[in-house]
């Protein structure tokens, strides 16, 4: 079993070089590679990534799926970990991810708690626990063999928002799905430079509008123009 860790990354300077790290101390040997493929940063994202430790792609075409997408063509593992730049996984990652894959689960997720103790904060975390759609997200982090994820043709590269969501909706019509019962530490930052309040209410609105199949010019302006 070979696993390739594959890192999105546009102006994550902040997080990036700990996450490495992170990564790799607590790494074994079926650990192939360490893919950061990058949007466009003019932070020293790139420099800090490839001083830790970690190959950097500068992807063709800014946006996470395309970058996403491009970290699978350049890799060569048979299981492919997808992790967001803000976020953290549990020491014990490789060895989750392994037995995850030996029980029959040929993708799943972490739950998550935010690097915060506001209270409301804990709510969403709680809820990660459970395996509904809306309980989901691309920061709970995603395993998922290369075998699956290359029969459904990877994410979609029209996708500028909810791409996960979209992959995982199409895998979990054939596959298992497996939600780890540890925590994935999460960045709280996007509800602490806007609110609780308006975070929700845009991520509400769009998992409604992908439900419906609003169009993603549409449903990202939207997120965006709630946000603020």
């Amino acid at each position: 079993m070979k696993i390739s860790i594959i890192i999105p990354t546009f102006n994550e300077a902040e997080n990036i070089g700990k996450l490495i790290s992170h990564l790799l101390k607590n790494a074994n040997e079926n650990l192939i590679e360490l893919i950061v493929v990058d949007g466009g940063s003019n932070d020293g994202t790139c420099r800090i990534a490839k001083a830790a430790g970690a190959k950097v792609i500068i992807c063709s075409k800014k946006g996470r799926s395309c970058q996403m997408n491009e970290g699978v063509e350049n890799s060569t593992g048979d299981i492919l970990y997808f992790v967001h730049a803000d976020t953290v996984p549990p020491a014990s990652y490789m060895t989750d991810i392994q037995e995850a894959i030996e029980e029959g689960f040929p993708m799943g997720c972490y739950r998550f708690k935010f690097d915060s103790n506001k209270k409301i904060l804990k709510f969403n975390a709680y809820m990660t626990r459970f395996d509904k759609l809306y309980c989901r997200g691309g920061d709970q982090t995603l395993f998922v063999t290369r075998e699956v994820f290359e029969e459904l043709g990877g994410y979609r590269q029209d996708y500028k928002i909810m791409e996960e969501y979209d992959f995982m909706v199409r895998a979990r019509k054939k596959y298992s799905f497996k939600i780890i019962p540890k925590e994935v530490i999460v960045s709280a930052r996007k509800y602490e430079e806007r609110s609780w309040f308006r975070v929700m209410l845009a991520n509400s609105i769009a998992f409604q509008m992908f439900k419906f199949g609003v169009s993603q010019d549409t449903l990202a302006k939207t997120y965006q123009r709630i946000l603020g």
